[in-house]
């Protein structure tokens, strides 16, 4: 989880300094905006794909608590347990729990961004317990001590030379070559399957009737989290759950192409429970953990809570102006970007700038990439309303009382005309506010004399004073 107090503008605007890195994110984003462009203008029907896609997210948000229900039984049903998290310092405390009552010393992980969300590394590492990153994005960052700047890629920041300079620090091996470098990190990881007490893995979709966790990757480590140690335990944010196989389905047609640009992933695991009698491979105990974090209360807002129709595809970061200047650190949050914009502020112990609502564009390129149909401008607006009645701006108060009062305005402007003429003095004094820092970074051309009044005087010449002027 990220600290609070962070100030995205300052951090934008460090970001916008630090030109390598932005010649790398421009770069990458860039590549996985086309593959997903390519992918969409493949599928003449992905229209009507999207559009079931967007009824199942609908039909899941507006009968969530019985199918969570039907989710828990289905699990146990299965021989796995279930847990309720009702925020992100229980339910890291339940899988430290969890872990700390087996004894286990060393865990891998798959790629998961509610245990981000949760701090759980920290947390496993507070209570002894080793936990090794094996998605190749994840790891990188774990190495070089950073957090995630991408929900999909969370190492898109950082070029091979830079990646190479880390393995040869961290591990003792260096290469430019990108086989290569796969090579080392899996030499390195693959011991730590074998050698893992415990697998956490995330959770793409939870299917209610049958308790199966869906994941979807490219790389295989997921699937050897899930599989290799005797205990697997799964992380979900509690909307992540439809009723059906056949619903996951319509997910899964809308899911990889705009997220990768892949028709499908390279691994589509579907994990039900624990091993049965007879089975070779798979977790003698499954644990499915439930985060809510303030998800409930989302849910019950008839406006923002369109917001949970979110896949987690990353398509609205591929195409933010915003995003794509500053990256995803700017944030100052697990989500960044428009999804993370809109969702980062309503989670319990919200991280980040509460004022990153008033960063977006409203270019709408996000509504238009949205799988899910979810239309952030308009959420982000709404949060805009209700951020503006909750923190009255001095600055912006004072505007409206004199743009109430035509002759108090005249009054100010024609005093401001005579001691600050450029409004330099004026700007530099202006408060800590939205109306404030617009003052303070901008230099005024003067104010001239006014409008109403040229017109007054322009009314009273004679007819013909002004003919063979300029206008």
């Amino acid at each position: 989880m990220s600290a609070k107090g962070h100030d995205f503008g300052r951090a934008a605007a460090r970001s916008l300094d630090d030109r390598e890195s932005r010649a790398i994110l421009d770069k990458a984003i860039h590549h996985i905006d086309l593959l997903r462009q390519r992918s969409v203008s493949a599928m003449p029907d992905f229209a009507a794909r999207r559009a079931r896609a967007v009824a199942v997210r609908q039909h899941s948000l507006d009968h969530l608590p019985e199918l969570l229900e039907t989710l828990e039984a289905s699990v146990t049903a299965a021989g796995g347990q279930v847990h309720f998290a009702t925020d992100a310092p229980q339910a890291a405390a339940i899988v430290t729990g969890i872990l700390t009552a087996r004894g286990v010393r060393l865990a891998v992980k798959g790629k998961s961004m509610v245990s981000e969300e949760i701090g759980l590394n920290a947390a496993l590492g507070a209570a002894g317990i080793e936990a090794v990153e094996t998605d190749l994005g994840e790891y990188i960052i774990q190495l070089a001590g950073q957090t995630p700047s991408h929900i999909l890629a969370p190492a898109l920041h950082v070029s091979k030379e830079q990646v190479s300079d880390l393995f040869r620090d961290k591990l003792g091996r260096t290469s430019t070559d990108i086989p290569e470098m796969t090579r080392i990190a899996r030499d390195s990881l693959r011991r730590k399957f074998l050698a893992a007490e415990a697998g956490i893995t995330g959770c793409n979709i939870a299917i209610a009737a049958t308790g199966t966790v869906v994941v979807l990757e490219n790389e295989g480590n997921i699937r050897l989290s899930a599989s290799c140690p005797p205990v697997h335990v799964a992380l979900m944010s509690l909307e992540k759950v439809v009723a059906t196989l056949h619903d996951a389905a319509a997910v899964l047609d809308i899911l990889p192409p705009s997220a990768t640009g892949q028709t499908l992933p390279v691994h589509l695991s579907f994990f039900t429970g624990s091993r049965r009698d007879g089975e070779r491979d798979g977790p003698t105990d499954m644990h499915l953990v439930i985060l809510d974090n303030g998800r409930s209360d989302i849910l019950a807002d008839p406006v923002l809570r369109d917001i949970l129709r979110c896949i987690r595809c990353g398509a609205c970061l591929n195409v933010c102006p915003v995003y794509q200047a500053v990256g995803g650190h700017a944030y100052g949050a697990v989500y960044p970007g428009p999804m993370g914009s809109v969702l980062s502020g309503l989670l319990a112990g919200a991280a980040g700038d509460p004022r990153q609502p008033f960063a977006c564009t409203h270019c709408a390129a996000c509504a238009g990439a949205c799988p899910a149909g979810i239309d952030h401008p308009r959420l982000l607006q709404e949060l805009r309303r209700r951020l503006a009645a909750g923190h009255a701006d001095p600055a912006a108060a004072a505007f409206a009382a004199l743009a109430r009062h035509p002759w108090l305005f005249d009054g100010a402007a024609a005093v401001a005309r005579r001691v600050d003429p450029e409004l330099s003095r004026t700007a530099a004094l202006a408060p800590d506010s939205a109306v404030g820092r617009f003052l303070r970074g901008r230099r005024f051309p003067g104010l001239a004399r006014p409008f109403s009044r040229r017109w007054r005087e322009a009314a009273k010449r004679p007819a013909n004073a002004g003919k063979g002027e300029r206008s």
